[in-house]
């Protein structure tokens, strides 16, 4: 896949319910988070999970992800999550995805600042069929939505 294309952001703002008892996002949310942006980024596709799922038969699972954590998000922060597609096959797919601090919520640095990268990851998800949970090959409408 062309690495040149940017990312799909999705906001997301830390509630206290994201929060370990240190006041830090437990580690377990990024991967929540990164579900939500890959959730968002294919109805931005066009594809609604659940209307797939009834016209197909088929859904997603995720099969691996590796996950790697660099900084601490904190209550109210302000984050952009992100899903790139890197890799598709005809039964699977593997996104690269990333949490940013935006640069707005940054203390002591003006707005034009990179966002700081917190977390950064890829997951792998594999398209089965609904009833047996068998790996199956994606829908030719699937693939061609993938294709954008």
């Amino acid at each position: 896949m062309d690495k040149r294309v940017a990312p799909f952001g999705f906001a997301v703002r830390v509630y206290w319910e994201d929060t370990d008892a240190g006041g830090i996002v437990f580690y377990a949310n990024y991967l929540k988070f990164f579900e939500r942006a890959r959730t968002e980024w294919l109805r931005s596709l066009g594809v609604e999970q659940q209307k797939l799922k009834d016209t197909s038969g088929g859904m997603f699972v995720v099969a691996q992800t590796c996950v790697r954590y660099l900084r601490p998000a904190r209550l109210d922060d302000a984050l952009v999550v992100t899903a790139r597609l890197v890799d598709k096959g005809r039964a699977s797919m593997t996104i690269c995805q990333q949490t940013l601090l935006k640069s707005e919520h940054i203390n002591n640095v003006n707005s034009a600042s990179e966002p700081i990268l917190l977390c950064e990851g890829t997951v792998k998800i594999g398209w089965v069929d609904a009833a047996t949970l068998k790996p199956a090959r994606m829908p030719g409408c699937l693939l061609e939505r993938l294709k954008t």
